[in-house]
């Protein structure tokens, strides 16, 4: 058969035209069924049936393996079955029938992910409910040392959560491997309600940490969500001064991102420091600030009390930093703040360190006024 006409049936499988694609298919007799059985299209390698199952078409997914024969294990270039495809999809019909033929539940596709995980991605209870039905595991952890549950606690369905958990009780006990665990996840993705489940049934650890230092009120600080920070510190008993493996707080981390409600909230309402020191190089939130270039969060640390003048171990002034940043906007607001460049502890200005032209220009405006 040629390429041409086997195109043809890859574009009448996904619009669903069964009777079209029967009609080609007969007419190309035996040769066209193995054609059909065996080819792989495109960079992906799908199949027919892959396209099917990926758009819902049962009555092409019954033709192709009841008539056609294609194998229902059948799998593309990074190891998808078409459960897959439909589980990703929430074709929740194709799921059902995709398992009553044989399909297995715990297939894996490239990167160790199980239908069940793809399903966990969109959320759809009914189909997520199916391969359990159908032995699915939902322990089964990825690559990355993800398990359905940590995903399911991304999406933030509720009645997901709850499902999985009368189901598997302990499917919560799981760290990916960077030691993150479904709190960690559903507290940086600011899942409001999915925290709350999680604090209410199952028993984490104050201030868990992953193996970069980061607990889930960080991840929820410097993310700005601020209910789920509030509910972690109240609920949880999460501490707003614990420091990561490189001695930053929340108050430094929020900084980074621009957070500057996450700012408000530490600074005033749980009185975190606002000039505290990250205790690698004794940098303030200023100078973080300051090296990621946002203006606008500069001017906030400022209002909460922030030291204009600080310096880090190194003698460096948030100018300083600014330069290293290659901010303009950040240098021309700390200037026009009152901030004067001067030498740090190895007599560099922040002036030297200005590289982009914009940058540069700052200075030398700065200089002629």
């Amino acid at each position: 058969m040629d390429e041409n006409s086997l195109k043809q049936m890859a574009r009448l499988t996904q619009e669903g035209q069964l009777s079209s694609l029967e009609k080609l298919i007969t007419l190309g007799g035996s040769a066209a069924v193995h054609a059909v059985s065996s080819k792989h299209f495109g960079r992906s390698g799908d199949t027919l049936l892959h396209y099917a199952a990926r758009h819902g078409h049962l009555d092409i997914v019954d033709y192709l393996i009841k008539r056609v024969g294609m194998d229902v294990e059948v799998y593309n270039n990074d190891y998808k079955r078409p459960l897959h495809e439909a589980a990703s999809m929430s074709q929740q019909a194709c799921v059902s029938y995709l398992l009553r033929e044989g399909a297995k539940a715990d297939s894996l596709k490239k990167a160790d992910w199980t239908p069940l995980m793809m399903a966990c991605t969109r959320r759809n209870l009914d189909v997520i409910q199916e391969l359990l039905c159908h032995g699915a595991d939902p322990a089964l952890r990825n690559k990355d040392g993800w398990n359905s549950f940590h995903i399911a606690c991304r999406e933030g369905d509720p009645l997901v959560i709850q499902h999985l958990l009368i189901v598997a009780p302990d499917v919560w006990r799981t760290e990916s491997k960077t030691r993150r665990t479904p709190l960690h996840t559903a507290a940086m993705h600011g899942c409001e309600e999915v925290v709350k489940i999680l604090l209410e049934r199952c028993d984490y650890t104050p201030d868990s940490a992953d193996s970069c230092g980061v607990t889930p009120f960080m991840d929820a600080a410097r993310n700005g969500h601020i209910s789920v920070a509030r509910m972690l510190k109240e609920k949880h008993q999460a501490s707003p001064t614990a420091a990561d493996i490189l001695g930053a707080q929340p108050v430094h981390q929020v900084a980074v991102t621009g957070q500057e409600e996450a700012l408000c909230f530490l600074v005033r309402d749980l009185n975190v420091n606002v000039n505290q020191r990250a205790t690698n190089i004794q940098l303030t939130a200023l100078h973080y600030a300051a090296k990621e270039g946002h203006t606008s969060t500069l001017k906030t640390l400022l209002e909460l009390g922030a030291d204009l003048h600080v310096r880090d171990k190194k003698g460096r002034s948030a100018l300083h930093m600014a330069s290293i940043g290659q901010h303009a906007d950040a240098a021309r607001t700390l200037l026009q703040l009152g901030l004067k460049d001067s030498e740090d502890a190895l007599g560099t200005t922040a002036q030297q360190l200005a590289k982009k032209p914009d940058v540069v220009r700052v200075f030398e405006v700065s200089t002629d006024l």
